[in-house]
């Protein structure tokens, strides 16, 4: 355990971001699985707003330092890919 009050205190610090990094990257994580749900679910009509949806997330975790930027960009090219060929499947 940490003994100097600046140590305490980078430790109470460190608590709360890493759980606001977790939700962060939990919505991430639920919406790009809402998402791929939707698409295996053949709702065709519904894909534009989940691929938004996971968009928004993704893009507000890795500007907050949740995930990293290239992780977000990836995920997001990997989605556009499924969304293309749900719609071309259609």
């Amino acid at each position: 355990m940490a003994h100097s009050k600046s140590a305490l205190k980078r430790v109470r610090q460190s608590l709360k971001r890493r759980d606001r990094n977790r939700a962060r990257r939990s919505l991430a994580r639920n919406s790009v699985r809402e998402l791929r749900e939707v698409v295996d679910g053949g709702k065709t009509d519904e894909v534009p707003a989940a691929l938004s949806a996971a968009y928004s997330a993704l893009d507000t975790a890795a500007k907050q330092s949740a995930i990293h930027t290239r992780r977000a960009d990836r995920t997001k090219r990997r989605l556009a890919a499924l969304a293309a060929r749900s719609a071309a499947a259609s």
